[in-house]
């Protein structure tokens, strides 16, 4: 399943990177070609979190999977 997919690529790629500046990222949820994704710790109201969601993880999964179309942040 494509969730399941997302989900290890999240835990086991972004979410060490991203833990190297303090910042917290979860896998929410993928409907409609959107990966929903949580940010927390110093991710949240971080100034460059857009650039890391949009240009670097929006990126890296539309790369590795076709029905990837974006990447969102969710409350």
């Amino acid at each position: 399943m494509i969730e399941e997919k997302l989900k290890k690529v999240i835990d086991e790629e972004v979410k060490p990177m991203v833990a190297m500046h303090a910042g917290v990222i979860d896998f929410v949820s993928f409907k409609d070609g959107v990966v929903h994704l949580r940010l927390s710790g110093a991710c949240k109201g971080c100034s460059l979190s857009q650039i890391t969601l949009k240009e670097g993880i929006e990126e890296m999964l539309k790369q590795r999977f076709d029905s990837v179309e974006r990447v969102e942040a969710v409350e």
